[in-house]
Order: structure tokens, then sequence, then C-alpha cells
């Protein structure tokens, strides 16, 4: 039975179209030379089509719905997304409205995509399946002799996710409205489950808008010993409930799951709940300075790690490490939680660079955070000639390169990848990721480092054709 759903899954859901013609014809303008460039390099790699196709198999019931988009429509609608910085419903528009866009996104003639489709099946792709399209990429840029990998240069950088602000009035009101849309859901089974609760919500909103605009230290200690009173009435409405629903009776099964799943989702949410309070009453009742480790900063995407950049503004996010070589092309891109030091990434990044091309590179040239004299030793005993920080930390300059020379230069070139991550930001959207979750973290960083990696091997490509 098994084998006769995946049959029919791979008749509806296919890699490409076969009987499109190779390359559509686009306009003679710079953006429309660029897809072209770009559509001619995903043809001459199909092997990423294959871990798009893995990712989209079993996404849609065979028997019912539209044909699904294929692994090659998927990838080259993801790809036109980050390229163009679109949302979801511009995407859309413009895969109906321009000739050029559905030529590069393999449409057939009276195909069109709806938002939802395209949001599904762009999400379906999994960061690993981003982390080969990359890996794709490079190859194909040492194959072109576009870009050998002997020179590199590593930094870091933040990406916001997409979340408020974190002030504890905030998150205890994030709190007290799931938890009430959860507690209205319950009521809407039939029958309905024993327990009640009151709608605070109004209360807590007032309370939240005077703390935020008031300047007296005393009205706001007492707002918020007023929020965590509610806080802590809802608590109860909410611990009530997970007994009723887990107790929860009826002879319809669906009835059932729903019951189970809002338990579920209750007992999540007073875990998180918990935390917000305690880190309220300690911080704002108690003075007590909380570390960031222990502090929640968003109540949806919980993931979230505080970035503290010095005298720089404080970003709520992940941090990213970069690596990327003279061509510009982004090599290699780790995503780390918590808030990693620098100099703890830099010998796994060089190690990372000899898994890709097998051997480690000539020279290498990083930002002052990742210097110390460990890895400038553990760097050459792996086999790096010339090793660059940007500042020293104690370190002479003949111990890391064999001249000044050298090192002005690697220096410079080391200057370079902050252009490469102000567009990746700019034009790529990676100064916020606006998909939810850790995995859609991932997901988001992956694709919009494929898309750059993508557009600027086709620019190479151009350029070298001219």
């Amino acid at each position: 039975m098994q084998t006769i759903t995946l049959n029919r899954e791979h008749k509806m859901r296919q890699k490409s179209e076969p009987q499109l013609e190779l390359f559509h014809t686009m306009p003679r303008t710079e953006i429309g030379r660029e897809l072209e460039a770009m559509s001619r390099i995903l043809h001459e790699n199909p092997g990423v089509l294959d871990l798009v196709y893995k990712d989209l198999i079993g996404l849609k019931d065979a028997e019912t719905g539209r044909r699904g988009m294929t692994a090659e429509q998927t990838l080259r609608s993801a790809i036109l997304k980050q390229y163009r910085e679109l949302t979801y419903e511009e995407l859309a528009f413009h895969l109906d409205d321009s000739s050029a866009f559905r030529a590069f996104a393999r449409l057939n003639r009276g195909q069109h995509l709806q938002t939802s489709a395209l949001q599904e099946n762009i999400k379906a792709i999994s960061k690993e399946t981003w982390e080969e399209i990359i890996k794709t990429f490079v190859r194909y840029a040492a194959e072109k002799g576009i870009e050998k990998g002997r020179t590199i240069r590593v930094d870091s950088t933040a990406t916001e996710t997409n979340v408020h602000y974190p002030q504890d009035s905030r998150l205890i009101e994030d709190c007290i409205v799931v938890i009430i849309r959860l507690l209205a859901a319950g009521k809407e089974l039939n029958p309905v489950p024993c327990y009640s609760y009151s709608d605070h919500q109004r209360v807590v909103t007032k309370r939240v808008q005077k703390i935020r605009d008031t300047k007296k230290e005393e009205v706001r200690a007492k707002c918020y010993k007023d929020l965590l009173g509610i806080a802590t009435q809802v608590r109860g409405y909410a611990s009530k409930a997970i007994d009723a629903l887990q107790t929860y009776e009826n002879r319809d099964e669906v009835e059932r799951i729903r019951a189970r799943i809002l338990a579920e989702e209750l007992e999540r949410m007073l875990g998180l709940f918990d935390k917000v309070m305690d880190q309220t009453r300690r911080r704002v009742i108690d003075e007590e300075k909380v570390p960031a480790r222990e502090k929640v900063f968003s109540v949806f995407e919980c993931h979230t790690d505080i970035i503290d950049k010095g005298n720089r503004e404080t970003v709520y996010g992940h941090k990213l490490f970069l690596t990327t070589g003279q061509s510009g092309l982004i090599l290699d891109c780790v995503v780390e939680r918590g808030n990693p030091a620098d100099t703890s990434l830099f010998l796994p990044l060089m190690d990372r660079q000899k898994e890709i091309y097998g051997r480690a590179p000539r020279q290498a040239a990083a930002d002052g955070g990742f210097a110390s004299a460990e890895n400038l030793n553990a760097a050459k005993e792996r086999g790096i000639k010339d090793v660059a920080f940007a500042k020293r930390k104690g370190l002479s300059v003949l111990e890391m390169v064999k001249s000044q020379w050298v090192y002005k230069k690697l220096r410079n070139f080391r200057a370079g990848i902050e252009a490469g991550i102000s567009t990746l930001k700019r034009a790529f959207g990676l100064s916020r990721c606006t998909w939810t979750g850790w995995e859609g973290f991932c997901q988001y960083v992956g694709s919009a480092v494929a898309s750059f990696d993508l557009l600027l091997l086709a620019r190479k490509l151009i350029l070298n054709t001219q």
C-alpha cells in the first residue's frame, strides 16, 4: 500500500517539467541577463533538484488538490524571492505578471501559483538541503576557476529574529493573550469542558501602556505588581483547564485529539509563563540582575538569543559566521546558538574549509575578535602559511605572516567581507529573519546565502563572456 502511495506522489510531483524548452527568451536588460545566467547555472547542476525533490515528497496528499509544484519550480521560486527580497504575496504577483519571472521559474502556460502554495513548498526545503546547494555552487565555482579557496577571510555578524523589543511587561501580555486564546478554543469543544476563566486582556493592555508611558518608578512598580497579580490568576485558569482537557471524554475521536492538543499547548505556554513571571519578579520587584542565559526574550520565537556587541547595539537573534574567498562568494555559513566568542569558532571554520576543498587554505584573514596565540599556532599546524588578524592582540606581524607587506595585503583583503555582509543584509533580507522557529531561521539564512552566491556566480560568468 505504501509503494502505491509513493508512486502516485512521484507522478504528481516531478523534479522538473520535461516538455519545457531549456532556455526561455529573457529581456535584454541587466536583470534579464542575470536571470538567464542564473538559470544556466542551475541547469548545469541538476543534482540540487534531487535534494529539493526529497524534501517535497509527501508534502501533499496525491489523491486531492492541484498538481504540486515541481522541485525545479520550488527552488527557482525560492531563489527569486530572496534575489528580489520579496514577500510571498509579492512573489505570487510577479510570477503571475512577469514573463521573465515565469520563464525563470519554469511555469507552464496557464499555471498560476497561490501565496499559500509558494509558502508551503518553499518552506519545505530543509536547512540541510540549502547547505548542500551552497556547497554545490562552491564546487561549481572551483570547476570554472572562479574560486579556488586558497585565500579566505572570516567574520561574524548577527541576524535578528522577528520579535519586538523584549520588555517584561510585553512578554507577560503576550503570554496572557495566547493563554486566553487557547482557553477560548477549548470552550468551542462539544460538550464544553468544565473550567471557567475571565478575559483580562483590556486591563493588561492598559497596564502595559502605562508602564511604557510613565516616567515615575513607583508608578511603574505598582503596574508591574498589578500585572503579576493578573498573571497569577490567568495561570490558575490555565492549570485547571489543563486538568479538564486531559480528562476530557467524548465519543468523537477528533474532539478528544483537539482537547489533547490544547492541553499540550497550554502546558508549553505555562512553562514559558512561569519563566517570564520569575524573571519579572527578580528584575523589577527584587531589582536583581538576571543573567541573559536565564531570560526569555520572546514567547513566539523562544530560540532567540541576545547578542551583546559591546558598545554597539544589542541584537536579539542569532550569530552567523561567514567565510568568503577572493571572488566574494560565501564559501561557508555557520549559524550558532547563544553568543559564542569568535575565538572559539576560528579553528572549526578552518577545518570546515578543509572538508570543502580537501586541503587547508594557504592564507586566512580574520577580524581581531578571532585572534589568539592558540588559534595562530593551531592554524599553522594545519598548514595555513599566513594568518592575518586585523587586530594583533599581542601577536607580532612576523609570527602571523612572512612579511609586513603580506600582512597589509591580507588585512585590506579581510575588510572586503564587510561589503558582502552589507549586501546580504540590505539586498537579501539577512538583517532580519521573518521565518518562524529555529529550523525556519536556518532555512531562511541558507536561502539568502544560496541566492547571493548564485547571483554572484551569474555576474562573474556574464563578465567572462563579454
